[in-house]
């Protein structure tokens, strides 16, 4: 029995569906699915949101421009994210839409709440918009005439709109990041808000009357709820606050899982999720969320992948290619949380190579070739009746403690890496026991063990071991990998056990192994053919070097 450590929620983005996802949204996703997966596993009571964000101008004018209504649009492209999600075998257990009712009312009902305390007026609004990221901006605040966010031309805009007194909250902002450092990270994220504060925020427009795609404002038919307080809400919405129909229990998980313990957003959406959110929930008197983590950016060609820009990669095709578990693994494990990292097909490969084929797939085709060549597959707990007395002290002692003090120590230096969201160094502390193991069967020689007579003792000795640290393996990578891990557990004669974390710390748990030979996790790629098939397959342009096609 798994001990309880108490709550987790941790939401991603929800995401545009203005045209299907690309392996940027993917990355983020992925990375909230390896930390849900990894709490529930150590003992959380696990929420984990996604969903997709609906409304606004940008959708109508491509639904208006395809033809059809925004809603056929939307359920078109949100279908194929849900299709993603599950090829990715993402573990969300709610995904929201913003055009539900649960959602709808609920935001109408937040609008009423806010300007119930006084933080919302009526006003009119000119200045300069930009559509594509669907936000507001002073003349001030373009960059060489443009959106300073996108780089893309703005409109001028003027129109009679409701406004959030976000000017209000500037004082309690400032106080928020300063006293609360673990409020966002990284660093670098939090000082560029802080100098976003102190240069001065003006009063946030909260609703739109030039278009009608949106929810309608509560107190007046005309406007709609502009997106970042409908967008934001889902948050809370999903979890059945505010109340809308006063039935006992509505917002039983709201009160369980609020607040959140992680928002995991970009690090373009940072300014929203760490100014105009906690400024809504001030305004509601709500708790805040305890931590906004502000990831960086997956680069082709030196820049960040866009939709409407078209230097995309589509997840799947690499999925197709290599399977889930190899692109989740390159994802977690080439780049630095926090920092922009450069995506080529030739890093990917060599990436899956290196340490999947090379590293993984080899120490387990190994331990299990062995095991059933010299022993038919069963191994025994070193010392029990099938092969007589303990093996008594050897030369090669410290070698099998160094490799048992490995193996149990790295569960805890992986938890401690998962905390500070460090994907990378925690499969890098999973990969140095692998690669000892390796190194292990090299230094024991078990094909030079199984020639020599009287050496049956230590041969089951040396196969134990290695069975045992593939067993801990197997655990260690289940939050990324769960289909290699249950893979593994198959070939060691595990797959009816149950998975553990606290199993990880444990060496000479299991009493017999009877392994069977499967096939290799991860055939070793030939890099050069690869890049010709990925070209050839043109997901996003020409990855092998990095630059889109023209």
């Amino acid at each position: 029995m798994q001990k309880e450590r108490g709550k987790y929620y941790i939401t991603t983005p929800i995401y545009y569906p203005s045209a299907n996802l690309h392996i940027g949204h993917t990355y983020c996703t992925v990375m909230a699915d390896a930390m849900a997966r990894f709490k529930r596993l150590v003992g959380y009571d696990v929420m984990f949101l996604t969903g997709t964000d609906e409304h606004g101008q940008k959708i109508q004018k491509i639904a208006d421009e395809e033809g059809i209504s925004p809603k056929v649009h939307v359920d078109r492209i949100v279908e194929t994210i849900i299709r993603l999600w599950d090829t990715m075998e993402i573990s969300y257990d709610d995904f929201i839409r913003t055009t539900e009712d649960r959602h709808a009312l609920r935001v109408q009902e937040i609008f009423r709440k806010i300007n119930a305390n006084g933080d919302i007026y009526k006003g009119a609004y000119e200045g300069w918009y930009c559509t594509p990221c669907e936000s507001f901006w002073t003349d001030t605040q373009l960059v060489d005439g443009k959106c300073p966010d996108c780089g893309r031309p703005v409109e001028k805009a003027q129109e009679d709109a409701y406004f959030f007194r976000l000017s209000n909250y500037a004082d309690r902002l400032l106080e928020l990041f300063e006293t609360n450092p673990g409020f966002l990270e990284p660093e670098t994220r939090r000082n560029e808000m802080i100098q976003f504060v102190k240069q001065g925020l003006e009063d946030l427009c909260i609703s739109r009357s030039s278009f009608d795609w949106g929810i309608p404002v509560p107190i007046e038919e005309g406007q709609v709820i502009y997106v970042w307080l409908d967008a934001l809400s889902n948050y809370i919405t999903a979890l059945g606050y505010p109340t809308i129909d006063d039935v006992e229990g509505e917002d039983e998980k709201y009160r369980k899982y609020w607040p959140a313990d992680v928002h995991l957003v970009g690090k373009e959406i940072v300014r929203f999720h760490t100014i105009i959110w906690p400024a809504m929930l001030m305004s509601m008197k709500e708790p805040l969320p305890k931590k906004v983590l502000g990831h960086g950016w997956l680069l082709l060609g030196g820049g960040k992948m866009s939709k409407s820009v078209g230097n995309v990669v589509d997840p799947v095709t690499l999925i197709d290619q290599y399977g889930v578990d190899a692109l989740k693994y390159f994802l977690l494990r080439e780049y630095t949380f926090g920092q922009d990292g450069l995506f080529t097909n030739e890093v990917l490969l060599k990436r899956i190579n290196a340490d999947l084929a090379n590293d993984l797939g080899n120490l387990l085709s190994r331990t299990t070739g062995m095991a059933q060549k010299f022993q038919d597959g069963l191994l025994q707990k070193p010392g029990t009746a099938t092969f007589g007395v303990p093996v008594p002290a050897h030369d090669d002692m410290r070698i099998d403690e160094e490799l048992k003090d490995l193996a149990t120590s790295v569960a805890e230096r992986v938890e401690q890496n998962m905390d500070a969201f460090a994907f990378n160094y925690a499969l890098e502390e999973i990969w140095t026991l692998i690669r000892r193991s390796n190194k292990y069967i090299d230094e024991m020689a078990p094909w030079a063990l199984a020639k020599e007579d009287g050496q049956k003792d230590r041969l089951n000795q040396v196969l134990y071991h290695l069975a045992e640290t593939l067993r801990i393996v197997s655990i260690l990578i289940y939050p990324f990998m769960h289909y290699s891990s249950s893979e593994i557990r198959k070939q060691l004669g595990l797959e009816n056990t149950e998975i553990l974390w606290e199993n990880a710390e444990t060496f000479a748990l299991e009493s017999s192994y009877r392994l069977v030979k499967g096939e290799s996790l991860f055939p070793r790629l030939d890099i050069k053919e690869e890049l010709e098939r990925l070209a050839q397959l043109n997901p996003g342009g020409d990855l092998k070097k990095g630059r889109q096609r023209t």
